[in-house]
């Protein structure tokens, strides 16, 4: 009974099909375990249960739609929320050393360092900012392309969660600063393309769609975001 009530609310997902599982494994007690067999594909639930986090987190970096199901639906990670503010503090310490760095102004007056310490929370400002209106971007694409998609409270804070925590290629926007060289633009915008690509399967997986209508809610969430940066810029401000 237990299971057949696991099941219905889709407390887990087979990593290969997408379908609701009851249970990711049996627990014959003494130590044995058995990885329990999706009745749809006829392949295990979820072989990453039985992985070192460490390959778990390398078939992430790489993008399989088998990891980040497992992520997604069979672990209770909640660092979301955190991961979000981290990668946007990440981002507003890259715009502002580059402000910093096109200011030959070194007074050490006091007046000045707390210009640049406002300027430093104006750079996290709109960098929230940006990366608000990309989500929301993203968020009215597929909710006029499949409204059925986003019909529940869970669907969209489940599509939020897997947008945020596949952010993560964000923090390396800090090592390419510390280690700057001559090809450091070059890797910001590697860096950028990663994080889109992370997006793109984060939506697939999550929604279980093809690769186009994720990319088309990127597109649309880019345009969005553009706009935000072009309003700033007729404002005057440095970005």
């Amino acid at each position: 009974v237990l299971s057949q009530v696991m099941a219905a609310l889709g407390a887990y997902r087979c990593i290969e099909c997408s379908r609701d599982a009851a249970e990711l494994y049996r627990d014959y007690q003494r130590g044995v375990l058995r990885i329990s067999i999706c009745k749809s594909c006829q392949k295990p639930v979820d072989k990453y249960i039985e992985y070192d986090p460490v390959i778990i987190l390398i078939n992430a970096v790489l993008c399989k739609a088998q990891a980040y199901r497992h992520i997604l639906f069979n672990t209770k990670i909640n660092i979301h929320g955190k991961l979000y503010v981290f990668c946007l503090l990440c981002e507003a310490y890259l715009r502002w050393l580059q402000l910093q760095d096109s200011s030959q102004n070194t007074d050490p007056d006091d007046l000045i360092r707390y210009a640049r310490e406002w300027d430093f929370y104006r750079m996290f400002g709109i960098a929230s900012l940006e990366q608000t209106s990309f989500l929301v971007g993203i968020f009215m694409t597929l909710w006029w392309m499949r409204p059925e998609m986003l019909k529940t409270k869970s669907d969209f804070i489940l599509l939020l969660k897997a947008l945020l925590l596949s952010s993560y290629g964000k923090l390396l926007l800090i090592p390419a600063v510390i280690w700057e060289h001559d090809y450091t633009p070059l890797c910001l915008a590697f860096i950028k393309v990663f994080v889109l690509i992370s997006n793109s399967q984060a939506i697939r997986v999550t929604l279980n769609l093809n690769r186009m209508l994720p990319w088309m809610a990127i597109f649309f969430g880019l345009i969005l975001e553009n706009g935000v940066i072009c309003l700033f810029q007729k404002m005057g401000w440095d970005l």
